[in-house]
């Protein structure tokens, strides 16, 4: 195993085996030569070294690509997770028999690590601290159904509540969305969980303050316009007809209605309301505005609202890992999002979010508790099984900086359904 410096590396070398980075992640393949971009990849994350059971067979002429510096992100962030959930597993030593049947002891476990996670989340303070806010929001909502008299004033209190909290609270509150314990209100736990990360990457933005509290008053009343259609498409199971559809596009106008007409809320929060399904390439509706013509807010709540729409169970489908989440806004390609907003997003959630269950390379389960912006791929982790599968007690479920121990990657991001 040939170990090599990163400063030594150079466009257009190749190797006669493929050169990986950290644990199993694969750099190049055998005979492919290396590109700057690549380079640019180990440079910004930080690698510092990179290894190769080959040896350096040529150096080719370096390869002229123009990198835009969201496609240079998004390059990092792809090479370092490609195909992280597609590989093979370790080969993890056999188990202990047991004595009852593999899916009852299969059931157990799971039951014995949800219960593990719930019971320790679901009694914190933090936790008590989010329901709080979805409950407090859902109470507004209610109001406005009722047609009850409701100040912007209950949104603002809502809105200082939140950021409060998020500051103390961030990893907990990033982690309770994908974690799911909160079950009903669903629209209102939907927009308080598009607030939270809306308002991490306003502030990875750097916007100023005034700008932070409009982007999540915005968010947090960015789907109210839903309030005045009809549960039967709202809740639908299934595909919705073209009629249906057009209906829920309409959901903007009701929302802006909502916010100017009822709440008689700032410009910034109605624009919000109006644009957050316009696109970076113009097909969004209602306007079809294109790229920095959609207000600034607005880009960040859709990239918000995409992301959480992924992770939540819907009436029509089942939620997605907050893994594949990542990689599935990766993959936009500056159509519906803003670039610099998918790369502030993606380094304050990271490549596999806080909340996230995954599997390491010694068999065990963990659940990713706090990321390093600079290592996307080697987050904090809290241990959930031993290395055969068996149920860590609360008290033995250690924390892991997968940073300091080098001997510990993560292999496979885990579906939480069956995990959490």
């Amino acid at each position: 195993m040939n170990v090599l410096n990163t400063s030594d590396l150079r466009p257009g070398q190749v190797f006669s085996a493929p050169v990986y980075s950290e644990g199993e992640y694969m750099l190049v393949s055998a005979n492919v030569p290396l590109r700057q971009r690549d380079i640019d990849v180990l440079n910004t994350w930080g690698i510092e070294y990179v290894r190769t059971d080959g040896e350096m067979t040529e150096t080719k002429h370096k390869i002229n690509l123009k990198d835009e510096s969201s496609e240079v992100i998004i390059k990092v962030l792809e090479e370092q997770i490609r195909e992280a959930i597609n590989e093979p597993d370790e080969i993890i030593p056999e188990e202990i028999p047991s004595k009852k049947s593999p899916e009852e002891d299969k059931s157990v476990k799971k039951a014995n690590i949800k219960f593990s996670i719930t019971d320790v989340r679901q009694n914190s303070s933090p936790y008590r601290k989010y329901k709080t806010i979805i409950d407090k929001l859902n109470a507004l909502f209610t109001g406005l159904k009722s047609g009850a008299d409701t100040e912007m004033r209950t949104v603002d209190n809502i809105c200082i509540r939140l950021l409060q909290d998020l500051r103390e609270n961030q990893d907990n509150f990033v982690g309770f969305i994908l974690g799911g314990e909160v079950s009903g209100n669903e629209l209102a736990k939907s927009s308080v969980n598009t607030a939270i990360l809306s308002a991490l990457t306003a502030q990875e933005l750097k916007l100023p303050n005034h700008k932070i509290h409009n982007v999540v008053a915005g968010a947090l009343l960015h789907d109210i316009g839903m309030l005045r259609l009809s549960k039967g498409i709202t809740e639908k199971k299934g595909g919705l007809s073209e009629a249906e559809l057009e209906q829920i596009k309409s959901h903007p106008l009701h929302t802006s209605k909502i916010v100017t007409k009822e709440l008689f809320g700032p410009h910034e929060v109605n624009l919000i309301a109006l644009q957050h399904h316009e696109r970076w390439d113009g097909q969004g509706y209602p306007d079809k505005l294109v790229g920095q013509a959609i207000d600034i807010g607005a880009r960040i709540v859709s990239v918000a609202d995409a992301f959480e729409a992924m992770v939540s169970k819907k009436s029509y489908r089942n939620s997605m890992i907050g893994y594949q989440a990542v990689r599935n806004l990766l993959s936009d390609n500056a159509r519906r999002f803003d670039p610099a907003v998918i790369i502030a997003f993606t380094k304050i959630m990271g490549i596999y979010p806080i909340g996230s269950i995954v599997r390491l390379n010694d068999g065990s389960m963990a659940r990713v508790v706090s990321i390093h912006v600079d290592a996307p791929i080697r987050p904090k982790v809290q241990m959930l099984t031993d290395r055969k599968g068996n149920p860590l007690s609360i008290g033995s479920m250690a924390i892991i900086d997968l940073l300091e121990e080098r001997t510990l990657f993560i292999k496979q991001a885990i579906d939480p359904a069956d995990y959490a």
